[in-house]
């Protein structure tokens, strides 16, 4: 983090992107509401916690008993098998966001910035993170991976995560292929839906190559992104906004106009 934010002023990809759009304090609002919120609950809650059920299974295949998830493998080819096997839930998680229009309203808070830097990465609605978690680390969940995965996965995702939507000149060349950099998710946030309806992975590109979703053209992504509906500009409106009607949002933005879900 330290890093990207001094290198979003040195070595900027968007020189415009520099210029505050009033959108930081509500960014980071959703971060701590969604990704840190929604995932402490999950993983490591006492309420869910979701790791009560994974310690578990690792012990029960640690003794041989019922398990396919490889626990004899290092731990580093666990952690491979873990991403890309969570992935597949987070791709769908992603796409069904895009097709399903329940899914997009959340999905819009994330989608609405006009900008791409490292602290808008966790920008994302807490059902819209609920969603992505929980299709994730179900996989994990039902191949009985360890703790130890899980938490590799978050660390990743959130590393990951943070490099794809800075806003950092950088080439990644042949790695595009492999892992999700800026170079493909710029083009996800264009406004462009053949552009923009594609590299729907967080993580690793393997989902994205398989459905035929994969795009990365040699050219420049475009600079304008965001999307063509209003998001109000407060955190507690855009909290809100995916669970109100019409009217209440009319009253909440005078002169509001819905815009039609293709």
């Amino acid at each position: 983090m330290v890093s990207l934010f001094f290198l979003e002023r040195f070595m900027p990809h968007e020189r415009q992107w520099d210029a505050p759009d009033g959108q930081t304090l509500a960014s980071i609002l959703h971060t701590l509401s969604s990704k840190g919120t929604v995932q402490g609950i999950l993983i490591f809650g006492g309420v869910i916690g979701l790791a009560d059920y994974l310690k578990p299974l690792s012990e029960m295949q640690n003794a041989g008993q019922n398990g396919i998830w490889p626990m004899d493998w290092p731990l580093w080819a666990q952690v491979c098998l873990g991403v890309v096997a969570a992935e597949f839930g987070l791709y769908w998680a992603h796409r069904a966001a895009y097709r399903i229009e329940f899914f997009w309203r959340f999905h819009t808070i994330h989608h609405s910035v006009t900008k791409l830097c490292f602290v808008n990465t966790g920008r994302f609605h807490f059902v819209d993170s609920l969603v992505s978690i929980i299709l994730g680390l179900s996989i994990l969940i039902a191949l009985g991976a360890p703790m130890e995965t899980v938490q590799w996965l978050s660390a990743i995702t959130a590393f990951i995560g943070m490099l794809t939507h800075c806003n950092v000149e950088m080439r990644f060349g042949v790695l595009s292929w492999i892992f999700n950099t800026p170079e493909l998710h710029r083009w996800h946030h264009s406004q462009d839906l053949r552009e923009g309806d594609k590299n729907y992975s967080e993580n690793v590109m393997f989902w994205d190559i398989l459905f035929r979703t994969y795009f990365n053209e040699d050219r420049r992504p475009p600079a304008d992104i965001g999307i063509k509906e209003y998001i109000p500009p407060k955190f507690r409106h855009q909290i809100i906004w995916p669970f109100i009607s019409n009217v209440q949002r009319g009253k909440i933005a005078p002169g509001y106009e819905p815009v039609p879900f293709e």
